[in-house]
């Protein structure tokens, strides 16, 4: 998939709406089809933690009685993400900036925000992990000091992967962002499905039988804390919503349509990039649906039948032993270069947002003036070296990738409903009932929050359940 660089529109420029600026919307899917790209980077931060580490977990250890809860957590989010997108391009704000006015407010913010704030500390320890994943599949391939896998090793290539992070974002842009993301998410992707059709042919033979299972709508006992994390981290998670409206932003979706001026001809180009959105989201998550699938389907197949659960710094060992038990020992090469750009991608997906996301923040906090482009992107400087660093501590703190995962993930899963919250409330005030009139889409959202609600409900319940019989 080929992508068109947004003209002339780096970071000072995103954020604001000009009427000199305004661009008619393509008509034709070749022509969205150009550009797509928010939804690239939004796969990126997706594909690597969850689906290759969480989900294949979680298939090593359930089997594939737990398949129908990746294509729920996979499917009912995106309608979710579609909505907060929609208004963020309608009226040119982020997301943050919206969870600001859900009340009740306290001090300078709303809650949601002060509640994203603990969650995303939570979240350092997952994005440790992703570090942490990289570093050990890089030693294994190629180890520095000592062993592989040997704490030198981890802890030089854990620096390595930080320092080159920090060195390929130094620039902020968001064309380096989508750049370093589009091509590695589809030679993963394409990869790890290759596996799953060539499965039948090998001694770890799924049958549909074993999909019929997966259908049962059952959590087996022991599996409650990973399935919860698996809800969390695949698909669309609500900091993979909470980002995609400032890849939006960035790419020009709402720049391109213009500011508010209450002329039909800003509704009609409104509506035009709406739809390039909707095609940008629908391309993301049947990518990332499909993967999900893939990852969970050969943790069932290959790692069940053998009682192979990834584990510590093991993990991607462990993962690994799909490919070489399918194709032969020769395949462990292939499975860890894969593994590293999958990872590396989303390390860079995850460090290009997350500093954004701190900067609004100082800005309605009224640390900083978010608006001035020169403070702004000095913030950004600084964060994007900061919080590397940061999460790089954590690994080396913790080293455990999977465990480091889990925890960012079950957060994540928290924040998913005060999402769902703010979602309905800017919808209702702040879309113009026109943009609100398709009534597949509307339905959509309604089953979506249901299913996103009675979802938690039941896994909360079944987390209490579970702690209550271990007392």
């Amino acid at each position: 998939m080929s992508t068109q660089e947004v003209p002339s529109a780096e970071l000072e420029d995103a954020y604001r709406l000009r009427a000199e600026d305004v661009k008619e919307a393509p008509t034709t899917l070749r022509g969205r089809l150009r550009y797509l790209g928010p939804g690239i980077i939004l796969t990126a931060s997706v594909v690597g933690s969850g689906e290759l580490i969480v989900t294949t977990s979680l298939g090593a250890r359930a089997g594939f009685v737990l398949l129908w809860m990746v294509i729920v957590g996979a499917t009912v989010k995106v309608w979710v993400q579609m909505e907060l997108a929609r208004w963020a391009i309608l009226n040119g704000k982020t997301a943050l900036a919206g969870y600001s006015t859900v009340p009740p407010r306290i001090g300078r913010m709303g809650w949601i925000n002060w509640l994203w704030i603990g969650l995303d500390l939570a979240k350092n320890f997952q994005r440790g992990g992703v570090i942490g994943g990289t570093a050990a599949a890089c030693s294994i391939l190629w180890p520095i000091v000592g062993e592989p896998l040997s704490s030198g090793s981890l802890a030089t290539w854990a620096v390595v992967i930080t320092a080159l992070t920090i060195g390929l974002l130094r620039s902020n842009r968001y064309s380096v962002v989508e750049a370093l993301t589009t091509w590695s998410v589809a030679i993963f992707t394409l990869s790890t499905v290759a596996i799953v059709l060539v499965l039948p042919f090998t001694p770890f033979a799924y049958s549909p039988g074993d999909f019929a299972d997966g259908l049962s709508f059952a959590i087996p006992a022991g599996t409650v804390g990973l399935a919860v994390a698996m809800f969390g981290s695949t698909g669309v998670g609500a900091d993979d919503m909470t980002n995609y409206t400032y890849w939006c932003l960035e790419k020009g979706y709402a720049r391109w349509t213009g500011p508010d001026d209450g002329s039909e001809e800003r509704a009609r180009r409104a509506e035009g990039w709406i739809k390039v959105m909707q095609l940008d989201v629908f391309v993301s998550w049947l990518i990332c649906t499909v993967t999900t699938l893939s990852f969970y389907v050969v943790g069932a197949s290959v790692l069940h039948p053998q009682n192979l659960v990834p584990e510590g710094n093991a993990v991607i060992t462990t993962v690994s032993r799909i490919y070489t038990d399918t194709l032969g020992p020769w395949a462990e090469t292939l499975f860890l270069f894969g593994a590293i750009v999958v990872l590396f991608s989303t390390n860079i997906a995850s460090a290009a947002a997350v500093p954004r996301l701190w900067t609004n923040t100082l800005g309605l906090l009224g640390v900083i003036d978010w608006h001035d482009v020169k403070v702004r992107a000095r913030i950004l400087r600084i964060l994007t070296v900061c919080l590397p660093v940061l999460w790089l501590l954590m690994f080396l703190f913790v080293q455990s990738p999977l465990v480091m995962m889990q925890i960012g993930a079950i957060a994540t899963g928290i924040f998913l409903l005060a999402v769902l919250v703010a979602v309905w409330r800017l919808r209702t005030l702040e879309v113009d009932p026109r943009f609100r009139r398709n009534r597949w889409l509307t339905a959509a959202f309604v089953v979506s929050s249901i299913g996103i609600f009675l979802l938690a409900v039941y896994t909360v319940l079944e987390v209490f359940g579970v702690t209550i019989a271990g007392a």
